[in-house]
């Protein structure tokens, strides 16, 4: 066992107290680097004031006094693991005690940066559930091991109180370091190699990253050596004109225009296949008697674990391409948030309907079969959209008036935003299959949303001027832990067979 992870001597009448990792200090070095951002004003206020004899003691100065502040925080900083419970003591001026129930805890991941995997140290976070992120709480720095024990006592505590309630348990985290838990007992349900990765990374295509790369280069354009843009065709030409090619790429422009847009093409698909080896390497997850363990990360792993109990819908995410191809995301809405803060837990990055499957089936939810009838919302649902496209068209035929032939992008625009729009209503479908309700929704990333019933809190009904003529409702469903993917909500359906659906589903909450 690595040295920081025994108990640092304390003094009488506190014993069982312990402090982080030493090691912890070393990334107070490392944090240094973003926070020095907001130090940089100051120095150039120094340069520009003609004072540059004390940029250098400035420096020194902001970082022994960074240093001084981490190693007091880091003394003032400990910790008690006891037989039921876990106590922080924190702050350097002002003292906070805070005393978490190993019944409150409802989840406790691990996590840990490039520094802590080099250090073998990790981040301890317990979610208690008392909502917003103000009401977790965290051991910023302790050894692997100790991290651990300290999650295989908490989950042995809930499981079996009765066999951990004893004066012993845990009287050091690392005392309880030899029950840490063996993957080997876990349950391996979805894994993710190289190949896999890379085959994502290239349906992971980003936009963003031609734009940041285009700001990047505009930005630091009077910096390069060099005058170049390889989104510009004519800088291509130049190039040719090295090798005697430039009249010849001039007689076939859509050379020029073919390196550009290959420029554009490896940006992209570099800049996903990256994405996704720094997020998802080493994926792994495994089935654990309560909950889902997911392991992932090259830079920064995380370890968490999502209980099954807790999980409130699953939800199908794909792309318009890659749906061609069968590959799809699951991630699941929990009341229990993700170690990295995100609302939705990504449990299947990247796989297959095979695959995902027996993921669902360990959380209670089945996929609709291929033969399953689906119902449609009514095509008023893009009646905004179509809305829009007309406003497009008016706009774009008064700029034609005044002469202006940007009016023809605008005019070319407005039947596309129709048409898109037509396709998405028809993408508005939903199936009811007994103790759940699928949603589907979207054109370009589509999405199915498998809500069980049990999880429903509330149905309401709502209609509007335009609805309610025709019969028509929106059925919204309350449902604990919120998702950033999808609104659940059927709407535009018809106004009785929305309140059938809604007292079935009601009622199972009812039956349970």
């Amino acid at each position: 066992m690595s040295e920081s992870a025994v108990p640092l001597p304390v003094a009488t009448g506190d014993a069982g107290w312990q402090r982080l990792s030493p090691a912890s200090l070393a990334l107070s070095v490392v944090r240094l680097g973003p926070r020095s951002l907001n130090f940089l004003p100051a120095v150039a206020a120094l340069g520009y004031t003609g004072n540059w004899i004390w940029i250098v003691p400035a420096i020194l100065a902001f970082i022994l006094i960074s240093l001084a502040f981490a190693w007091l925080n880091w003394l003032r900083f400990r910790f008690l693991v006891g037989d039921d419970e876990v106590v922080i003591e924190s702050g350097v001026l002002s003292r906070q005690h805070r005393t978490i129930p190993f019944d409150r805890i409802q989840d406790v991941s691990i996590e840990q940066g490039l520094v802590a995997r080099a250090l073998g140290i990790a981040k301890v976070g317990f979610e208690t559930g008392a909502g917003g992120k103000e009401n977790d709480a965290s051991l910023d720095a302790i050894a692997l091991e100790a991290a651990q024990a300290l999650r295989t006592t908490i989950r042995a505590h809930r499981s079996t109180p009765a066999a951990i309630a004893t004066a012993t348990a845990v009287e050091t985290v690392d005392a309880a370091a030899p029950a840490a838990i063996d993957p080997a007992e876990d349950r391996l349900l979805f894994a993710m190699g190289p190949r896999q990765l890379l085959i994502a990374g290239l349906f992971n295509f980003s936009l963003a990253a031609l734009a940041i790369v285009g700001a990047a280069m505009q930005f630091f354009d009077d910096l390069l050596p060099f005058d170049f843009n390889i989104f510009d065709p004519r800088d291509w030409i130049d190039i040719a004109a090295d090798y005697g090619l430039d009249q010849w790429v001039i007689a076939h422009r859509w050379i020029a225009g073919i390196g550009a847009l290959l420029s554009l093409l490896l940006i992209g698909f570099a800049s996903g296949i990256a994405t996704m080896v720094f997020a998802n390497w080493g994926f792994r997850l495994t089935r654990e008697p309560r909950a889902l363990r997911r392991t992932r990360g090259l830079t920064t792993r995380t370890d968490v674990a999502v209980p099954v109990k807790r999980v409130q819908a699953a939800i199908l995410v794909t792309g318009w391409f890659r749906q061609r191809f069968g590959w799809h995301e699951l991630r699941l809405q929990s009341l229990a948030t993700d170690g990295e803060k995100e609302r939705d837990h990504q449990v299947v990055p990247f796989a297959k309907l095979d695959a995902i499957d027996p993921v669902l089936g360990e959380i209670a939810i089945r996929r609709p079969a291929p033969e399953q009838a689906w119902q449609h919302s009514h095509g008023i649902v893009a009646i905004g959209a179509y809305i829009g496209a007309t406003l497009c068209a008016v706009a774009g035929s008064v700029a034609l008036s005044f002469d202006q032939p940007v009016g023809w992008v605008a005019l070319f625009a407005a039947p596309l935003i129709a048409l898109t729009a037509l396709i998405g209503a028809r993408r508005h479908r939903w199936a009811d299959l007994g103790e759940q309700v699928a949603i589907r929704r979207g054109f370009w990333k589509p999405k199915m949303t498998l809500l069980p019933y049990t999880s429903v809190q509330s149905a309401d009904l709502k209609t509007d001027f335009l609805q309610r003529p025709l019969g028509l409702a929106t059925l919204v469903f309350g449902v604990p832990g919120g998702s950033a993917l999808a609104s659940h909500e059927i709407p535009a359906i018809p106004l009785g067979i929305a309140q059938e659906l809604r007292a079935r589903i009601l009622g199972a909450e009812a039956r349970r």
